[in-house]
This record gives C-alpha cells, sequence and structure tokens, in this order.
C-alpha cells in the first residue's frame, strides 16, 4: 500500500476490487488494512457495500412494512457511517500534503497550512474516493450481468457496452483524483474537510424527531399528572 503523500487511484480502484471479489467482504472486519489512510478508505468502501445491499432489500415489494422500515434505518446508518469514513480520508490526506495543521485537523476550526495562491478545489479527495467505490460496486453489479446464464446474448451485449462505460468513467474519476493530489503536493490547490452535518439523523436538529420527543414528554407529564 502507499501513504497519504504517494496514493494513487489504481490503487483504490484495485483495492475496492479486490474487497469485492473476497467471498468474506464485507461481514469480516478484519479484511481493513491497518494503515490508518487504508484503514479508512476501505471503511468508506464496507459502508458503501452494506448500503447498496441494504437498498436492494428496501425495495423489495413481497415483505411487510416493517421489514422495509428495518431496511431504511439501517440505511441512514451506513450512510452516516460512510460520509464520517469520508471525513477521516480527507483528514489524513491533508495531514500527510502538509495542508493543515494535525492537531487541528479534525477540530471545527482546522488550521490551514496552504500555500499562498493555492485554489481551492470545490470537491474534495475522500468525496472522489468514496465515488470510486460507488463506481466499483456498479462495475462488479454490470460484470455480473455479462456472465449471466438466464439471459439472452443481447442482455449480455447490453451490459457488456454498459461496464465499459462505467470502467471508462472510473478511469477519468482516477485521473481527476490523481491530478488533484499531484496540484496538492505541489502547492497549486488545496481542499477542505466539508462536515455533512446529516441532520436527519440526529433527535437533536430533525424536525419529526423533535416534535416526537416533545409529543412523549406532553403524554408522560399528562400521565404523571394524572396519577
Amino acid at each position: 500500500m502507499t501513504d497519504q503523500n504517494t496514493l494513487q487511484s489504481l490503487a483504490v480502484a484495485q483495492l475496492h476490487d479486490r474487497l469485492l471479489a473476497t467471498p468474506a467482504w464485507p461481514a469480516d472486519t478484519a479484511l481493513l488494512p491497518s494503515e490508518p489512510l487504508w484503514h479508512w478508505v476501505a471503511t468508506n468502501h464496507r459502508n458503501n457495500c452494506l448500503l447498496w445491499a441494504e437498498e436492494d432489500l428496501a425495495r423489495r415489494t413481497t415483505v411487510s412494512d416493517a421489514e422495509i422500515a428495518k431496511n431504511k434505518r439501517a440505511i441512514d446508518g451506513y450512510n452516516q457511517a460512510r460520509n464520517d469514513a469520508t471525513e477521516r480520508v480527507d483528514e489524513l490526506l491533508l495531514i500527510g500534503l502538509g495542508l493543515v495543521d494535525a492537531e487541528s485537523a479534525r477540530s471545527d476550526a482546522p488550521r490551514s497550512t496552504v500555500p499562498a495562491g493555492a485554489r481551492l478545489n470545490s470537491e474534495t479527495a475522500g468525496s472522489m474516493i468514496d465515488r470510486m467505490s460507488i463506481m466499483a460496486l456498479k462495475i462488479d453489479a454490470m460484470r455480473k450481468q455479462t456472465l449471466r446464464t438466464d439471459v439472452d446474448d443481447a442482455h449480455r451485449a447490453s451490459s457488456q457496452v454498459k461496464l465499459e462505460r462505467l470502467l471508462q468513467q472510473r478511469a477519468d474519476l482516477g485521473d481527476c483524483l490523481d491530478g488533484l493530489l499531484a496540484d496538492c503536493a505541489a502547492g497549486k490547490a488545496y481542499f477542505k474537510v466539508y462536515r455533512q452535518f446529516k441532520m436527519y439523523n440526529d433527535a437533536r436538529f430533525n424536525p419529526a424527531l423533535v416534535a416526537e420527543q416533545k409529543a412523549q414528554q406532553q403524554a408522560a407529564g399528562q400521565k404523571a399528572a394524572g396519577g
């Protein structure tokens, strides 16, 4: 594995593909690399894989509403974890590239060490790696369509065309990631850690959950008052 100073998109894609080809993935967390940056790259990928599976299950039409609700709650959790991992990837990359003070990187006010004149990139390297993870899932799923024996030749041929497009899209995205990291290393560009603040998962901010809590408190108060 490479470190955050020499990370290349090819190594990211190879990690994604290798994990998808491993039977125990994504259940076995022992497959996560120990090196911090790659650990979080793989953790992001793992949560995308778990999220993908739950999204498939949530579209079932012959199970109870309770089962779908269970899937939707799982989706929220995996989506939060996926974003948290993306933020950790960005923090470690910025530290490795010398673009943020290491001690403040995880705070709400990280101290920037960006060279004067560097341009701000709107998309972070971590978010590009997250997109590559999703592309790996699409590629894996489409490749399986090209190998099906229960469909006709037209289906397999159409799937092969789509697979080739997906592979090109991932390669293009990887080139953009490599270009951004090269510019960052040269002091020409930088990116920031953007906190996602997924408010729908937080009972303090989600209006529906706040209303639910108030209703429960009022009901409890009325019950207590009534003896």
